[in-house]
């Protein structure tokens, strides 16, 4: 039956030592060391440290040099990782108002209170390739600095909230469920939605996003606010009983603002659509908060008829560790049910000859 393997293990011995060849590539090339893949791709590390489940940009850019660049592949490395690391609490929740701005911008008031903050973004480039960055100099570092501004920056949603425009969500008290400890389930509630969200696969998520603005799903947004910038995660030991702060991590948040007619129960108003993500990215961001709100359309009596609204679809297949065994391991041998489809299509051919 698996007469072709004989001899795999030292196949599969060969296969990893030719792997390692291809990923150093020519070895009179200096090695990239992963401080550099750390500093200068930093949205890779980024994107890794959110789909793996696990904040350490150390471990996210091994991962990325250990997969050759394989984004996917490098969080499956991550979240593996993760799995062994001892689990002695929970942090508080982030406090996302203390938030210390890299980049704050809406969409939905030009003169904000507090102001726009355009921070590093590709918004205003134009496209065009650098070849400066081909240059054994490159290009100069260092940007203008400016003075903080002091000015608090409130929430749109809360300025609008003020208004009674903006619908209020309850805060609930109740722990919520932890995906990385008990399988899903559905129906499933708002939090697990979002965890599931956070870490799902963002070209999985932008496409959904992406489907709800095209008429599959209804969904009439602005950028509320999107943030990105450094904030505290704290965490309190038992033995001490107050909070102690673990240090600064980077996250972007968005926050979308959706049209809503009404029902019988709740006023015309706008709600919101939410996003979070480890690090820089805000594309992941606006397209968690697109399909999170896409998913609120049963409870806010819209309906289900689209992809994005269907929790059982989107949660099923938006995480990219599972899709990616799921589709890969069609590579492995199936030599028995192939032979076994091939003996019904041999029969059913032999009856249609047959004339029955």
């Amino acid at each position: 039956m698996y007469v072709a393997t004989k001899g795999g293990e030292r196949a599969i011995g060969a296969a990893h030592a030719w792997l390692e060849e291809m990923r150093r590539g020519d070895p009179a090339q200096p090695e990239i060391t992963t401080a550099q893949v750390e500093q200068q791709l930093g949205l890779a590390v980024d994107r890794v440290m959110a789909e793996g489940s696990c904040h350490d940009r150390g471990l996210a850019a091994l991962a990325v040099k250990q997969a050759r660049g394989d984004l996917i592949e490098a969080a499956f490395l991550l979240r593996a990782y993760r799995t062994t690391l001892p689990r002695f609490g929970a942090s508080l929740p982030l406090d996302t108002n203390a938030m210390v701005l890299q980049r704050r911008i809406s969409a939905t008031y030009k003169d904000l209170p507090g102001g726009q903050v355009l921070g590093p973004t590709f918004d205003y480039t134009h496209r065009l390739l650098d070849f400066r960055l081909a240059a054994a100099g490159g290009l100069p570092s260092g940007a203008p600095q400016g003075e903080p501004d002091p000015a608090p920056t409130p929430r749109v949603t809360e300025l609008l909230a003020q208004d009674g425009l903006m619908q209020r969500e309850a805060v609930e008290d109740a722990e919520p469920g932890d995906l990385t400890r008990q399988p899903l389930s559905f129906p499933a509630d708002r939090p697990l939605r979002l965890q599931a969200l956070a870490r799902g696969d963002e070209g999985f998520l932008l496409s959904l996003g992406y489907s709800t603005q095209r008429g599959y799903g209804g969904n009439h947004p602005f950028v509320g606010e999107i943030r990105m910038g450094e904030i505290a995660v704290e965490f309190v030991p038992e033995e001490l009983g107050f909070a102690v702060d673990l240090g600064d991590i980077t996250v972007t948040e968005c926050q979308m603002v959706n049209q809503f007619k009404g029902s019988r129960t709740e006023p015309p108003q706008f709600t919101r659509g939410y996003g979070l993500v480890f690090g820089h990215g805000e594309r992941k961001a606006m397209s968690m908060a697109l399909v999170d709100r896409a998913l609120r359309s049963p409870e806010l009596g819209e309906g289900s008829e689209a992809p994005a609204q269907q929790q059982e679809f989107v949660l099923s297949h938006c995480d990219n560790v599972e899709a990616t065994g799921f589709v890969e391991h069609l590579k492995l041998p199936h030599y028995v049910d192939f032979q076994s489809e091939l003996e019904n299509v041999r029969t059913m051919r032999a009856a249609v000859e047959r004339g029955e």
